[in-house]
């Protein structure tokens, strides 16, 4: 059976969810994304909080990690798991059917076969629906998810992109992004913004 990773480039580094942590045997870091992404999305799951995606144009190649699964995982087992993640799905008996035509908000898993010593490796790509996204635009989404239900439980945008700089992603708009952040919520880091913000004093 072909050795089987998932390439984490967001919040599945820390995150794998329920099903796929307990397969995890091996977390190879350091690994540089084939493909640019940017803050392009805007994820409805996390109230609409700014997420990154891979992108055709701007962005940046960024250093990821993919998630080896134990060998007797199967690509068609792996991908049910990563979709089901990605969908909210964890823990259904939903497969993954990749889509003739992908739909608006439809993931996408795609592959890449021989990478980083790696048999197969898939990630998930979603449809953009932030079109030219801003370090203004993103912000006030992020302050507003941090607001909402997202911010009680740290699925919101500001959170996420803390998340990322923990990892040491770095996008072209995140530097204005964060700063974005900390104007709109008069603080001096995300972590002061994000308390504020559930405090509901923005």
């Amino acid at each position: 059976m072909p050795s089987i990773g998932i390439l984490a480039y967001g919040s599945l580094i820390e995150d794998q969810g329920c099903e796929i942590k307990p397969l995890i045997i091996e977390h190879r870091k350091e690994v540089e994304t084939p493909f640019c992404i940017e803050f392009a999305r805007s994820s409805s799951s996390r109230s609409n909080a700014p997420t990154v995606i891979p992108i055709k144009t701007g962005g940046s190649r960024v250093q990821a990690t993919i998630l080896v699964l134990d060998a007797s995982v199967s690509l068609e087992r792996a991908e049910d798991l990563l979709w089901r993640r990605e969908t909210r799905n964890e823990c259904s008996e939903k497969h993954y059917v990749r889509p003739s035509t992908p739909a608006p908000n439809g993931v996408v898993v795609e592959s890449l076969r021989n990478f980083n010593g790696i048999d197969v490796v898939i990630y998930t790509s979603i449809p953009p629906n932030i079109q030219d996204p801003s370090p203004k635009r993103l912000a006030e989404l992020a302050v507003k998810s941090a607001k909402a239900e997202a911010g009680k439980c740290g699925r919101d945008g500001i959170s996420y992109l803390i998340s990322l700089k923990r990892q040491g992603i770095s996008t072209p708009l995140m530097p204005a992004y964060e700063c974005e952040i900390l104007r709109i919520t008069n603080t001096v880091s995300l972590e002061d913004a994000l308390a504020k913000c559930r405090s509901d004093d923005v």
